[in-house]
């Protein structure tokens, strides 16, 4: 069963917050008529019956300062629990406010639909977060660690990058980070308009390769409900960076997520392999022109010498257009592989690059909008179900 907690004085949004469970949600509500939030969350649950509780509601008229400390707290100590604020929404505030493990913000004068639908998604992110946060056995599976590589540069590669980690953050919230392993030069953190505390020179230390929890505190939260790990902001820290680090990091995410995204720099460099070699999924990037086409065989090649393909390849044609002179079976037969996504050249995406918004973040009507989310949806565990069971049915066939 559900079970939603209210902290505030106002009777009025305590009424309309129980007319959305009593619409259709499964448990009850227990409101504590206060604006005063405990300073021990043990306080707030020695008060709580014994039923399960998935949602916290920091109803109108709750110190806004307290709200965040609390829900910093409870973080760390559940980070499972769906903390919510209402508050009326601040841009400004927003990242602060996902940075203390509020998952959701919503207006004082929400309606009873509207509350709903905040509980609801409450509830669906606390059982994805549960999911994730249980202890797993020895043998379980990892989550996916998906690189995205190009031999060549300028064909959009961290474009492709931060798009697929907003996608798959609609498909499991908070469960979800990107890693800039572009470590002189990456764009990550423009790419998603952020400017981290934290970077891969954090999470590589000591302290945080032995304790995933000292890791978790370095990574930046995006409103988009996905984490951030970017490049060191002084490209002189990425020499001091080893793909052994680098190896032992993308361990501890995947323990920890359900989806490892990582951005890589152009070529094939050590750490980039180092990475290729974590690799459940790899993303190959190329341009409709002829050295990123070529760029990307010979790369191909070089790696299948050295045994270093991840078993699951995705090839991706970006900025596709009929008019370049090439077309996708030039690519193809180049490539030595089938495009399984092309992504046609779109305004709204360099606009999107340039504005520090991912495009799959605002979802507009765009054809690239359609392939990104193809893209993304291959990650999807429905999606990879049915290819294997396709896979098999034609190995057996042949």
């Amino acid at each position: 069963m559900s079970r939603f907690v209210l902290i505030t004085p106002s009777a009025e949004f305590d009424q309309r917050l129980r007319l959305a469970v009593a619409g259709g949600l499964p448990g009850s509500v227990q409101t504590f008529f206060t604006s005063v939030l405990p300073v021990d969350p043990a306080e707030l649950f020695g008060a709580l019956s014994q039923e399960q509780l998935e949602v916290l509601v920091l109803g109108p008229d709750v110190p806004v300062e307290d709200a965040l400390r609390l829900a910093t707290v409870l973080n760390v100590q559940l980070p499972e629990l769906s903390v919510v604020l209402v508050s009326e929404p601040d841009p400004s505030f927003v990242v602060q406010a996902m940075r203390s493990g509020l998952r959701d913000i919503l207006s004082p004068t929400a309606d009873v639909a509207e509350i709903r639908v905040m509980l609801e998604r409450g509830c669906q992110s606390f059982a994805s977060r549960q999911r994730t946060s249980e202890p797993k056995p020895p043998g379980a599976p990892k989550g996916l660690v998906i690189g995205v590589f190009s031999p060549k540069g300028g064909v959009g590669k961290t474009t492709i990058a931060t798009n697929i980690a907003v996608g798959l953050g609609k498909i499991a919230p908070m469960s979800v980070v990107i890693v800039d392993l572009d470590l002189q030069f990456g764009d990550v953190a423009s790419g998603l308009y952020l400017n981290p505390e934290h970077t891969v020179t954090d999470a590589v230390t000591p302290s945080a390769s032995q304790d995933s929890l000292v890791l978790k505190a370095f990574l930046t939260v995006h409103p988009a409900s996905i984490y951030a790990l970017c490049a060191p902001k002084n490209p002189v820290e990425a020499d001091d960076i080893t793909p052994d680090q680098v190896s032992r990091l993308l361990e501890q995410l995947a323990e920890e997520f359900q989806y490892v995204v990582v951005d890589t720099a152009p070529g094939l460099p050590e750490i980039g392999l180092a990475a290729l070699e974590q690799c459940t999924d790899a993303v190959w990037v190329t341009g409709m022109d002829v050295p990123s086409v070529r760029g990307l065989r010979s790369g191909l090649d070089i790696l299948r010498r050295l045994n270093l393909l991840p078993e699951t390849r995705h090839v991706v044609l970006n900025m596709a257009d009929s008019k370049s002179g090439l077309s996708v079976q030039d690519v193809e037969s180049t490539v030595g592989a089938p495009v399984d996504v092309s992504i046609p050249r779109s305004k709204a995406v360099a606009l999107s690059t340039n504005r520090g918004v991912p495009v799959l973040q605002d979802a507009p009507k765009d054809p690239a909008v359609k392939g990104l989310n193809r893209l993304v949806e291959r990650f999807n565990p429905a999606w990879r179900s049915t290819a294997q069971r396709k896979l098999h049915r034609r190995v057996v066939v042949s």
